[in-house]
């Protein structure tokens, strides 16, 4: 297993146990767990991140801290846009839909002025960083 996938669970393991907190970098932070089917193995995945609730639908960024090519999970939910999202102690069926311009680059810089980070990551890429809206189906 590789280190990514180990910290990946640790913090899995630690927002189950505590209701969706975990302390480390994420401490305070909105943090959900998104289950996404992949891409080309078909395999369940679920990768921890941040999100910002915006009006019924949670936003997701595809930062990958700043690297140059988008995260695994964002093409695994272009091919397989229904996903599951836990938040807390609840679990939902949602469908993801990247954001287009230009609510898409306003809505990401409102996570940046909340989050900074995120406007270092931008700063640390040439592409753009995808936002991803997560629309429940319940």
């Amino acid at each position: 297993m590789s280190t990514v996938n180990n910290y990946n669970e640790k913090i899995i393991s630690e927002f189950r146990a505590n209701a969706g907190r975990v302390g480390g970098p994420f401490d305070g932070a909105p943090l959900l767990l998104l289950h996404t089917t992949g891409a080309k193995s078909g395999n369940d995945r679920i990768n921890p991140m941040m999100y910002l609730p915006d009006d019924g639908r949670v936003l997701v960024f595809a930062s990958a801290a700043g690297a140059d090519q988008h995260p695994a999970w964002y093409f695994n939910l272009l091919a397989n846009p229904q996903v599951v999202v836990e938040i807390g102690t609840e679990t939902y069926h949602a469908v993801a839909e990247p954001v287009p311009d230009p609510e898409r680059g306003e809505l990401y810089a409102e996570q940046a002025r909340r989050y900074p980070g995120f406007a270092d990551y931008q700063r640390k890429t040439s592409r753009v960083i995808p936002v991803v809206a997560l629309t429940p189906t319940r």
